[in-house]
């Protein structure tokens, strides 16, 4: 076997390296899951909690770009090591909180939690996807599919442990080593790409579907300076805000429309599901259909799902908001992947990393419209207003979808 050979080999172990890991890293996203016992211990009220999830997501967006830059310069071993430390730290410390305000879940899990993952979130996408010039789609899609399904494997087996003799505090200690132990094997088996070698290339023919604008690697600098840029932030903020919401409070929604508990917590694990199937599928239309109608397909699916839960809630179907999760999760699924393929399309991969981490604050934007959202059912009472507020943003998101061009 010739070098060549080896290099499309191995890039698919590390592939299957990378999710896996992602799978790990990915518990972050089970927070509607993990946020009961803290609830029922501390006594902690929904728009508390909700703000926890916000300043997660966002120590997740700046843990990308110290990931970006930890990788460049100490290499990515060492900053999947680091990844690991600061997770585990903010799982172990929230089990050991004991009387604690607030504040101290906040500093645990929202900045150390929140900031491993954002690292370990970033570096594996970027070393992963740099043996995968040909299949940029499918790879950021099965990646995200791995960080995605970790709210179904590792939401249930959580909430299983809760239940068990092992109780909240030790489930979260182990949660906290398992994500540790993968993200250092990950750091240890994964290796980057090496200047001048061979791997397949995008296939070089045109069809219908591919936009025709001249292809750069553009600086971080650059990019911000693109009109593409912001639009296209702006659109996947709004798209993602409706998944960001629905994950802050998918058990609670589905107990509003008398779900049993039990069948509650299976929803949460449906909607990963959801999430996970719809990040491979956009990863592979986006590689088939091109850029422009893979994130036109995924606004309207955005559309469709807040749309149909807003019906939901309005007559209180239990159908009905079965079927908006699992379009919501597709939906939200959807946006990590384009954020990926988006970037590396139109911006190149000589910066990729620092540029995806630029663009992942857009999953800082979508929490903050969660809070609110939180915010509006408090007042409320409901989740009408809350999804009416969604689905206007979802036909914003469209209009600025339109408008995007070139770089």
């Amino acid at each position: 076997m010739n070098k060549n050979q080896n290099n499309i080999s191995i890039r698919w172990f590390y592939l299957a390296v990378g999710v896996i890991a992602m799978l790990f890293a990915g518990v972050l996203y089970a927070w509607s899951i993990l946020k009961a016992p803290l609830a029922t211990e501390f006594g902690w009220g929904a728009s508390e909690l909700a703000l926890n999830f916000t300043l997660a997501m966002s120590f997740f967006c700046i843990g990308g770009l110290l990931g970006a830059a930890i990788s460049k310069r100490l290499g990515s071993h060492i900053a999947l090591m680091i990844a690991g430390a600061l997770s585990a730290s903010g799982f172990i410390l929230t089990a050991l909180l004991q009387n604690a305000s607030v504040t101290m879940l906040y500093l645990s899990y929202g900045v150390l939690a929140g900031l491993g993952i954002g690292i370990a979130y970033n570096v594996l996408i970027a070393t992963v996807s740099a043996w995968f010039p040909d299949k940029k789609g499918l790879c950021s899609g099965c990646l995200m599919m791995g960080f995605g399904a970790s709210a179904l494997i590792l939401g249930n087996v959580a909430n299983a442990l809760f239940q068990s003799t092992l109780g909240w505090r030790y489930t979260y200690m182990i949660l906290g080593t398992a994500i540790c132990v993968f993200l250092l094997l990950a750091g240890l088996l994964l290796q980057k790409t090496e200047p001048g070698m061979v791997l397949p290339e995008a296939k070089g023919k045109k069809n219908k579907n591919a936009e025709d604008f001249e292809r750069k690697d553009y600086t971080s600098a650059q990019m911000l300076c693109r009109p593409s840029f912001w639009m296209a932030f702006l659109c996947i903020s709004c798209l993602a805000a409706v998944g960001s919401s629905v994950i802050s409070f998918a058990k609670d929604l589905a107990l509003s429309v008398n779900a049993s508990e039990t069948l509650a917590v299976s929803l949460v694990g449906v909607l990963s599901v959801c999430n996970g199937f719809g990040r491979i599928l956009t990863g592979a239309l986006f590689d088939a259909m091109g850029r422009r109608k893979t994130m036109l397909c995924a606004n309207v699916l955005t559309i469709g799902a807040a749309g149909v839960t807003l019906l939901a809630v309005s007559v209180g179907s239990l159908p009905l908001c079965i079927a908006g999760l699992c379009l919501t999760g597709m939906s939200y699924g959807a946006c990590p992947t384009i954020t990926a393929a988006f970037t590396s399309s139109f911006f190149g991969m000589k910066y990729f990393s620092t540029n995806m981490a630029l663009m992942t604050f857009t999953v800082m934007a979508g929490s903050f419209i969660a809070t609110a959202s939180n915010k509006i059912l408090e007042v409320t009472g409901g989740y009408t207003a809350t999804f009416m507020m969604l689905l206007g943003l979802t036909f914003a998101a469209l209009i600025l979808n339109v408008f995007i061009r070139k770089p």
